[in-house]
């Protein structure tokens, strides 16, 4: 070049440098973001049973693009995560998840909890719930249930999803779907909730038992009378 000359504009498709092979020290690992949303989707598919051709319906996105996310080689459009997180039934956030130090915690002290008021309970049933997880949708739901009239039991109830129950005190008779089960201190079932179930006899009072719910998706709870 002539000394003084100004040196020749640079075509920009020159200075594109040419693409990395796979494998080289220059290619840019997934990121933490990437990584976070897979995984999150990943587990929250398992939990529901899903497989990645039943969240690509759900979704209306593709396997290959299912794929991708869990696997952290994409990164998420906003109109992909919410369509994954409508999907898996969670809010967006919930993806973030594995990013997060602090997660969300419900602490009951002893003596505490919050009294459910149900339309259905008889006088001298006292419903506490001893914790919500309020942004998650496939949460445990621990209930501590004390009985200490025999007027009459509760209606029966039934909703989707698991339970658990577990006699504290007292005795009693609890049915679930056609069968009857006593219960002593100590004893515990754990059961479909599909089926009709709950006390039909208290032995002796006071009762008092823990129940362990797991819904999801969040239902209405469908009460009926023993047969």
């Amino acid at each position: 070049m002539t000394p003084g000359a100004r040196p020749a504009a640079e075509d920009p498709e020159e200075r594109t440098p040419a693409p990395q092979r796979a494998g080289t020290p220059e290619e840019e690992p997934a990121g933490g973001l990437e990584r976070s949303i897979g995984a999150q989707v990943k587990r929250f598919r398992a939990v529901l049973g899903l497989t990645a051709k039943d969240l690509a319906e759900r979704t209306g996105l593709s396997r290959a693009m299912i794929s991708k996310v869990e696997s952290a080689s994409t990164s998420c459009s906003l109109g992909t995560l919410e369509r994954l997180a409508d999907g898996l039934g969670v809010p967006v956030t919930a993806l973030f998840g594995a990013l997060e130090e602090d997660r969300e915690l419900a602490l009951t002290r002893a003596g505490e909890g919050v009294v459910l008021a149900r339309g259905s309970t008889p006088r001298g049933h006292v419903h506490t719930a001893l914790g919500v997880l309020r942004d998650r949708t496939d949460t445990l739901e621990p209930t501590l249930v004390t009985i200490t009239r025999t007027a009459r039991t509760a209606p029966l109830v039934r909703h989707p999803g698991t339970e658990f129950v577990h006699l504290l005190e007292g005795e009693m008779v609890y049915r679930h779907g056609t069968r009857d089960h006593p219960l002593l201190p100590g004893d515990s079932l754990l059961f479909e909730a599909e089926a009709p179930h709950g006390p039909t006899e208290l032995v002796v009072l006071p009762v008092r038992f823990l129940v362990v719910a797991h819904r999801h998706p969040p239902t209405r709870v469908r009460a009926e009378r023993p047969g």
